[in-house]
């Protein structure tokens, strides 16, 4: 009987695969922010409308994105505190969706990304 036909090769090649893949994913918060940063330079990169606000000191809306890691997650948003309501739209305003449709149409960019940055480079 040859060799690895019915062995357990096959076992330890897979246990020596998931062993590398629980080294990489004890750094997932590492791995969330990477995808975070590709997703918030896109977002910098979204066109910005023409402001009627002419003040110094003025940071455009778009301009405000960043991200935020805090212990267990990875937060990107505005820089703004009215960013969500210019997303969701208020009681006298209508919605401007940009952060999600910016998202939907690449998320699998940063998945990618990402999996890519844990050694999952097949998926």
């Amino acid at each position: 009987m040859a060799k690895g036909t019915y062995g357990y090769s096959g076992f330890e090649a897979l246990a020596e695969i998931l062993e590398k893949y629980a080294e990489n994913s004890d750094n997932f918060i590492d791995v969330l922010e990477i995808g975070a940063k590709e997703f918030e330079s896109d977002l910098l990169k979204l066109p910005k409308p023409i402001s009627k606000i002419r003040k110094a000191g003025y940071t455009h809306l778009v301009r405000s994105f960043s991200h935020r890691k805090n212990k267990n997650e990875v937060e990107v948003g505005w820089g703004k505190y009215y960013g969500p309501m210019v997303e969701h739209g208020t009681v006298n305003m209508d919605s401007k969706e940009h952060v999600y449709p910016l998202w939907d149409k690449n998320k699998e960019k940063y998945y990618k990304t990402m999996l890519t940055k844990l050694g999952f480079q097949n998926w």
